[in-house]
């Protein structure tokens, strides 16, 4: 495994990193701004972020598209509609927006009309109800209306190989997370003084942010183990190593995310500060296609 980015992934990095940057939520009152989100929305359509996988995109560089996109909190419809994207050449309307099901609800769904869901290697197609109230801010899930329509049974190698991009997806919106938070909490650490001094100089603090740095480092190197895996190894392999990296980077995600309040210290559990923003969607990230440590045998503990 080479794990040297292309140039052609790095300049898709730094174009996903430039649209979050310049339209993401900056803080808690910018996630009602309508008009924002409007800009937000034409940009991310325009461009075609959400076909990249039908466009030919790797794993690698669907990941790097949404640990960006997880870093700056983008909070228009991405990672549904791009999994999708993935099945599209079994019988999607083109003329419609799709998202994925998690469970018993459309997950990503604002804007969307129209849910998959896969039943083992049964591909099913639903129509989108009403929205369901969630913990994740940037993100809305909505109600799956009955019945379901068949639309194809998968290859057994295309729904684990599918079952792989799943995994890897939230797991790079999680390191994005971790990195986004952890940036929130340097940059608050360098202006915040206690005592006449700025906070960060003080041990307490620096090794939080340290630990932090450590485990975003790990998260990062698992990552791209996984998302080279999706489309070089074979799928039981693939979904194997994206499931390692997925129960690493989620308690690595919750970790930094929870470190990141504690720095802001009284003003961290105050719904204006952004740092609960980011362990909302971190904690929701965590439970769509969730790994359960009996599933693997690695022996993390």
């Amino acid at each position: 495994m080479d794990v040297r980015l292309t140039s052609e992934q790095r300049q898709l990095r730094a174009a996903a990193a430039k649209l979050a940057d310049d339209l993401g939520p900056g803080s808690v009152s910018d996630l009602a701004d309508s008009a924002r989100i409007a800009r937000l929305e034409k940009a991310v359509d325009t461009a075609g972020w959400r076909s990249l996988r039908s466009d030919g995109a790797s794993g690698v560089e669907i990941a790097l598209v949404t640990e960006e996109f997880g870093r700056r909190l983008v909070d228009v419809p991405f990672l549904g509609p791009v999994l999708a994207d993935d099945l599209r050449g079994y019988g999607l309307d083109n003329d419609r927006r799709w998202t994925i099901s998690a469970g018993d609800r459309a997950v990503d769904a604002r804007d969307c009309q129209s849910v998959l869901v896969l039943d083992e290697r049964r591909l099913l197609a639903g129509e989108i109800g009403p929205g369901i109230e969630g913990a994740d801010l940037t993100r809305a899930d909505a109600e799956i209306r009955k019945p379901l329509r068949p639309l194809a049974e998968l290859p057994a190698e295309q729904a684990e190989r599918w079952h792989a991009l799943a995994l890897v997806a939230t797991t790079a919106d999680l390191v994005g997370i971790a990195r986004g938070t952890h940036t929130l909490a340097t940059e608050y650490a360098k202006v915040r003084e206690q005592y006449g001094k700025t906070i960060g100089s003080y041990q307490a603090v620096a090794h939080l942010l340290a630990e932090g740095l450590a485990l975003i480092e790990g998260s990062i190197s698992v990552l791209r183990h996984a998302a080279w895996a999706v489309d070089e190894l074979a799928p039981a392999e693939a979904v194997r190593a994206a499931r390692i990296a997925k129960l690493y980077c989620a308690r690595a995600a919750r970790t930094v995310s929870e470190s990141a309040i504690q720095v802001h210290g009284g003003i961290g559990n105050t719904w204006d500060c952004l740092a609960h923003v980011y362990l909302r969607r971190a904690l929701v990230s965590t439970e769509l296609f969730p790994v359960r440590l009996e599933e693997i045998d690695c022996g993390l503990s």
